[in-house]
């Protein structure tokens, strides 16, 4: 018998493009996609059972279909019912997953999305983030405060459950042409407001690559090898932030921290993009992670590195205001004026900004 695989989330992006890959695959008997509402177009060969992972009602699901394994994708930084309906699908969601998964004597696997943003991004962070380290400040709020607290639920799982493999992926920013996050919608601004005197580095990783280490970790390992265990996931290499708005064609402007979290207010409102403080932070000071151990235990290199990744994305948006090479004249002259009255250090010369993502 092959393995019959319940994913959460399936009415998201990534989840309905996760199903529809892992369904497609030989060794994979029975896929269930478990959400509140259908997928718009439901995956072929995919069983829907709607269901809202803050109720018990997954425990049912999963007990009915004999689920051997298990891909927790419903973990997202937006969703219905504002700040407070995310964070209680997030967390209470899980909670009631793994109270299921608890209980199911058949599971042998668990693979839960998270994100790199559970390193938060401060001004004395590391160079490169690796699994073990620990942010210099745990997150206060938000998405970061509800990744860290997930991740501390499936540990301990973990414990009670010695027999099941758990894997946690902390995805960078995922991109692609369907980009549907938060940041992806930061980038659909006509205008990026950024921090004056910071230009933060990013990483990305493209959807294809998020599928296909989804899937790395939902099926049997290599030989030798379990999959389990906590995994950076990025795209190799670095993009400035001004390097992204510039294969964008936006404009940036550069605004003092207080006036573009006034800024960030008046951009939520209008719904145009969520803006949120830990995104602030990340377009403050950046992040970078470091991918060896997803090489070495998986054995995939990401096909899309950060710029290659960034630059599908950038292709299926809608065209700036400015041709990109026009706007990095204008960019650069405006960062020329900027710096000849601020006394801090001159975004162009942080050396520190511009090191290569070590592999």
């Amino acid at each position: 018998m092959g393995n019959v695989v319940l994913v959460t989330g399936v009415a998201r992006h990534l989840g309905a493009r996760f199903a529809a890959e892992i369904a497609a695959r030989p060794e994979v008997d029975r896929v269930v996609g478990v959400d509140v509402l259908p997928p718009e177009d439901l995956p072929a060969g995919v069983h829907f059972a709607p269901v809202d992972l803050r109720r018990p009602a997954v425990a049912r699901v999963m007990a009915e279909h004999e689920v051997d394994t298990v891909v927790h994708l419903n973990v997202s930084a937006t969703g219905s019912g504002g700040r407070a309906g995310v964070k209680e699908t997030n967390v209470i969601g899980t909670m009631q997953l793994l109270g299921a998964c608890q209980k199911a004597p058949g599971l042998r696997r668990l693979v839960v999305k998270s994100t790199t943003a559970v390193y938060g991004s401060a001004p004395r962070d590391p160079a490169v983030f690796v699994e073990r380290m620990q942010p210099k400040d745990l997150p206060a709020g938000g998405f970061a405060k509800d990744a860290t607290e997930v991740e501390g639920y499936v540990r301990g799982f973990a414990r009670r459950r010695p027999d099941v493999a758990v894997s946690v992926l902390r995805f960078a920013n995922v991109v692609g042409p369907a980009g549907d996050t938060p940041l992806c919608a930061y980038f659909a601004l006509p205008l990026l407001p950024t921090v004056l005197g910071r230009d933060p580095r990013l990483q990305f990783v493209h959807e294809d690559d998020a599928v296909e280490v989804l899937r790395l970790a939902a099926l049997p390992a290599r030989p030798g090898t379990t999959n389990a265990g906590t995994f950076n996931v990025a795209g190799d290499g670095v993009l400035l932030l001004s390097q992204c708005a510039r294969r964008l064609g936006r404009p940036t402007v550069p605004l003092l921290r207080p006036a573009l979290t006034a800024v960030a207010g008046l951009v939520r409102q209008t719904r145009l993009a969520d803006i949120s403080p830990e995104q602030i932070q990340l377009l403050t000071h950046g992040r970078v992670v470091d991918t060896t151990q997803l090489r070495e235990t998986f054995g995939y290199t990401p096909r899309y590195t950060t710029p290659e990744a960034f630059a599908d994305f950038a292709a299926a948006q809608t065209a700036g205001l400015l041709p990109p090479e026009r706007l990095t004249a204008v960019t650069d002259r405006l960062a020329d004026l900027l710096g000849a009255g601020h006394s801090g250090p001159h975004p162009r010369n942080r050396t520190d900004a511009e090191e290569p993502m070590p592999r």
